[in-house]
C-alpha cells in the first residue's frame, strides 16, 4: 500500500490540503450532469481553500487554520449526507476526507500545547499545641477518652452494579448475580489488558476488515493493526484507535489472526471487537464509508 505523504512544515501542509480540496471542488463543478443543489455543496470547500490561501499568503496559522478546519468539517458532513446521489459527490467525499487530517494538524500547530499551570499552594496546617493528658479519675463511668472508629456500611449491590465497567460485555441470559457475601469490585476499563494504539489515515496500512460472515465491520469483521510484533492469537487487548480529524475511541477486542510480511501485504494482526460503545461504533461506520475496508476470510 502507498503510505501517507509526510509534510515537514505548515506551508507544505497547507498546500497539500488545498490541492486535495481542489480535487473535491473540481469533481462537483466540472461535471455538467451534477444537479445544481449538489453543486451548492462546493461552497464550504471553496471557503476552506480561501482560508488556507490566506494562511500561505500571510504565513500566519491563526486564525486561518481554525477557520479552514471548521469549513472542511462542515463540507464533509454535508457531502456524507448526500453520499450515493451522484458519483461526483463520492469523489468529493474522498478528496475532502484526505484533507481533514492535514487541516487538523495545522489547527493543532496554531493553538500549540496548553501552558502548564503551576500547582496551587497547599495551606500549611497550624502547629499542634500540646494538650494536657486526660485524667482517668475524672472520666465518667463507662466513658472512653477516645471515640470508637466508625464502621463503614457495606455498599448495596445496586451501587456495585452502577460502578461496573461501561465497556464490559453484557451478562448472558440466566446468569446468576454475584453473591452478596462475595462482592466483586468493578475493574477499570480494559482491566489488565494490553493497550494497543492503532492510527488510521486515508492510506494507512492499518485498516478495518470484513469477512464472508457478513458486511458489518463490528459484528462480522474487526480491525487490522499493522505491526511487526503481533500478540498471540486469542489474546484479549484494549484498542486505542485514532481517526482522521482528531477523533479517538477505545474498545475491547481479541486477536483472531496474524499475518507475516509479504510482497503486497503489511505484517500485523486482526482483532475482533468484543465491547464497543455506540458512539465508537458510529465513528467506525463513518470511516468505512470513506475508505473501503480490507477483506480477510476467517472461515
Amino acid at each position: 500500500m502507498r503510505e501517507e505523504a509526510k509534510v515537514s512544515d505548515p506551508l507544505t501542509t497547507s498546500r497539500t490540503a488545498r490541492e486535495s480540496l481542489a480535487r473535491g471542488l473540481n469533481a462537483l463543478q466540472a461535471d455538467p450532469t451534477v444537479p445544481s443543489h449538489l453543486v451548492d455543496l462546493a461552497a464550504p470547500i471553496a471557503q476552506a481553500m480561501g482560508a488556507l490561501h490566506q494562511l500561505e499568503r500571510t504565513n500566519q496559522l491563526a486564525p486561518h487554520a481554525d477557520v479552514a478546519l471548521n469549513h472542511v468539517r462542515g463540507a464533509l458532513a454535508k457531502l456524507q449526507a448526500a453520499g450515493g446521489t451522484h458519483p461526483a459527490v463520492d469523489q468529493a467525499v474522498g478528496a475532502v476526507a484526505q484533507s481533514l487530517s492535514l487541516v487538523h494538524s495545522l489547527s493543532k500547530m496554531a493553538n500549540g500545547p496548553a501552558p502548564m499551570q503551576p500547582a496551587p499552594m497547599q495551606p500549611q496546617p497550624a502547629p499542634m499545641q500540646p494538650q494536657p493528658a486526660p485524667v482517668a479519675s475524672r472520666a465518667p463511668q463507662g466513658h472512653h477518652p477516645f471515640p470508637a472508629p466508625q464502621q463503614t456500611a457495606p455498599q448495596p449491590m445496586a451501587h456495585q452494579q452502577q460502578m461496573r465497567d461501561p465497556f464490559a460485555a453484557p451478562a448472558p441470559a440466566g446468569a446468576k448475580p454475584p453473591s452478596p457475601s462475595m462482592p466483586v469490585p468493578a475493574p477499570p476499563p480494559g482491566g489488565n489488558m494490553q493497550l494497543v494504539s492503532a492510527d488510521l489515515g486515508a492510506h494507512s496500512p492499518t485498516n478495518f476488515y470484513k469477512g464472508l460472515a457478513g458486511n458489518d465491520i463490528i459484528d462480522h469483521g474487526g480491525l487490522f493493526v499493522s505491526t511487526y510484533v503481533p500478540p498471540k492469537i486469542g489474546t484479549p487487548i484494549r484498542l486505542k484507535v485514532s481517526l482522521p480529524g482528531g477523533y479517538e475511541f477505545e474498545a475491547n477486542a481479541v486477536v483472531r489472526w496474524t499475518r507475516e510480511q509479504g510482497e503486497d501485504a503489511s505484517p500485523g494482526f486482526g482483532a475482533a471487537f468484543t465491547a464497543i460503545t455506540p458512539e465508537a461504533r458510529q465513528l467506525v461506520y463513518r470511516y468505512v464509508r470513506n475508505r473501503e475496508p480490507l477483506f480477510y476470510d476467517e472461515l
